[in-house]
């Protein structure tokens, strides 16, 4: 049976970087999206970002998007959620940093675990996989329509992680939505409410994983679940990477005045170039 892994606070957790955004905001799709093109305008190698519960909007989504461009690919950060997000107030409401986390007095944890039904909760149910899953495959498909691309991959954060876990199943085998979806390869960070083995066992396509010692979302035991169901896909290319300290939103969100965690998110950044450079290429 699967085991889903849901959401606590600490998807509510992290710091907003500064910097200026080098991209543009354009419509694909019919989508609202933040476009980062790499210096030669190429886009044979094609990145799809799909965003943590703080959308595409976030500062912090759209700098690394920037990044990956500086490497090479050609950047869409889609607004899957259409204009639902999170606000980027809910960051200051729960740990920052493990340090923090570990601080924490009784009635604070409390108070932040109160925040999940009441924020979370609602927010999920309007955007299910039901909803979200078909935005998502049919972006897929738009992009691969575009004069230029040639092999396109997924990258996806917290909430956005499992589906870029299941853009990893390749095109969806239900005969009625067989023409939509599937990507060349995908990586995944920190991903949320994921079903263990039922998001897994379908994968058939290249995956990276990273993954935090002190994830709230994926313990220890689930990462060692996930380890042993992926090491039996000898035929797949994969990888797992384990960030020893590293709480759930780490390479998205990770307070940059902490060298450990700032290394910590630089080194998911640099997995995901390296990955996609090669299952890419």
């Amino acid at each position: 049976m699967s085991q889903n892994v849901g959401m606590s606070s600490c998807c509510l957790s992290g710091k907003v970087h500064e910097g200026k955004q080098a991209g543009r905001e354009d419509e694909i799709g019919g989508l609202s999206t933040y476009v980062s093109e790499p210096s030669n305008g190429s886009k044979e190698k094609t990145i799809v970002f799909i965003c943590d519960i703080f959308g595409y909007k976030f500062p912090n989504i759209r700098l690394l998007a920037d990044e990956y461009a500086k490497a090479g690919f050609y950047c869409y950060v889609p607004d899957f959620h259409q204009g639902d997000s999170l606000d980027i107030s809910f960051l200051q409401n729960v740990e920052p940093n493990l340090k923090t986390q570990e601080s924490l007095g009784l009635a604070d944890k409390a108070k932040n675990a109160a925040i999940i039904p009441a924020t979370l909760g609602p927010w999920l149910v309007k955007h299910r996989e039901g909803v979200s899953r078909p935005l998502i495959d049919g972006f897929v498909n738009t992009v691969r329509m575009i004069p230029g691309t040639n092999k396109v991959g997924a990258i996806g954060f917290c909430w956005g992680g499992r589906y870029a876990i299941l853009q990893a199943h390749g095109k969806d085998k239900d005969t009625k939505r067989s023409d939509v979806g599937g990507v060349d390869a995908a990586y995944a960070c920190h991903p949320s409410l994921v079903a263990i083995p039922g998001d897994f066992d379908p994968v058939s396509k290249p995956l990276s994983l990273a993954m935090g010692t002190k994830d709230s979302l994926l313990d220890n035991k689930s990462v060692g679940q996930i380890q042993d169901l992926m090491a039996k896909k000898t035929d797949v290319l994969h990888e797992i990477r384990i960030y020893e300290d590293q709480v759930h939103g780490f390479a998205l969100r990770n307070d940059w005045s902490s060298d450990k965690d700032k290394k910590a998110m630089d080194d998911s950044a640099q997995q995901g170039i390296e990955w996609f450079t090669k299952c890419l290429s």
